[in-house]
């Protein structure tokens, strides 16, 4: 059983020929509402395209955009440990995607930063804890030591990037990372293997978006190519990851085993708009695990494996 703790917002999202730059309007296209916050998706993706029993800590507020939040991770069979601090409005966020499926984000965290070490539900009966950096570094820290006080193992997203306090990192058992969040907490710029051996939690994972992603766990690396699929919306890709991977660890399956399904939910949740609505499904994932044939595996790890500085063989 997971419990993932972290933020939960409402995304407004609307649809541009491209990303605007500093100063510029872009007339966009097509707008809609999503349920989104790294947390609350990482939760859905951990119920449902890891089909793992998932339960959520959260802040919300008492206004209208907390039911959409609520009822899409009710639909995905998450339990609900819901935080109501008065007078502060619901968490957004305000996301521009581009025609090329890429996205810019900017986030309102509103009830989330009221998140705190008190609000903490028992640990008994959860074997993992998945939390991200969109609530107070402070309250995340506190949970990582009750986490381990518990015997609960720790899943960090440490995202949005920030800079993080080395008793944190001590309390960490998986990180997860992408490649510019791993060079800024490793202080590495050489190959990705430099960074992956500098940070010192048991396992570190660092996604690279349609490339896969490259994990060392323990002194052995994993290199997982990545799947291919017509993207339209990359939003929510690295949360679906996140959640996945956290799910197959839960049900004790291999660390290489964990890191194929979550690459395999994440670019499925690239197929599809918005967050938490592009999450697949436990059998979407498997299906297409299942059609992709080893020899084109086989090549994608060797290059992969050149890219972040591994050696060609195991």
């Amino acid at each position: 059983m997971v419990l993932v703790a972290g933020s939960a917002n409402l995304d407004f999202v609307v649809r541009a020929p491209h990303i605007p730059a500093p100063g510029e309007t872009v007339l966009g296209g097509a707008f809609q509402t999503f349920a989104g916050g790294k947390g609350a998706n990482q939760a859905v993706a951990c119920a449902r395209a890891g089909h793992a029993s998932t339960h959520m800590l959260l802040a919300l507020g008492d206004d209208l955009y907390a039911g959409p939040v609520e009822a899409s991770l009710q639909s995905a069979g998450v339990t609900l440990h819901t935080v109501r601090p008065s007078g502060v409005a619901t968490g957004t966020a305000f996301i521009c995607v581009a025609d090329d499926a890429e996205n810019a984000i900017t986030v309102a965290s509103g009830a989330n930063a009221c998140l705190r070490a008190a609000d903490l539900p028992s640990l008994e009966g959860f074997s993992h804890l998945l939390m991200q950096l969109e609530i107070p570094v402070s309250t995340v820290t506190a949970y990582a030591k009750a986490a381990r006080a518990a015997g609960v193992r720790v899943v960090l997203n440490a995202a949005p990037a920030c800079a993080l306090p080395n008793e944190l990192l001590a309390l960490i058992d998986v990180l997860v990372v992408n490649e510019g969040e791993l060079r800024s907490l490793s202080e590495a710029h050489g190959p990705l293997k430099q960074g992956l051996e500098r940070l010192p939690c048991p396992a570190v994972v660092v996604t690279l978006g349609a490339r896969g992603c490259v994990a060392r766990v323990g002194q052995e690396f994993v290199a997982q190519p990545g799947f291919n699929v017509d993207a339209v919306d990359t939003t929510g890709a690295g949360d679906t990851f996140c959640g996945a991977l956290t799910a197959a660890l839960a049900q004790q399956q291999p660390f290489p085993t964990a890191l194929r399904q979550a690459c395999a939910a994440a670019a499925l949740a690239c197929t599809q708009l918005g967050a938490q609505s592009s999450v697949p499904s436990a059998t979407e994932v498997i299906t297409l695990l299942d059609r992709t044939p080893a020899a084109e595996r086989d090549e994608r790890v060797a290059a992969l494996r050149q890219y972040a500085g591994l050696p060609c063989t195991d």
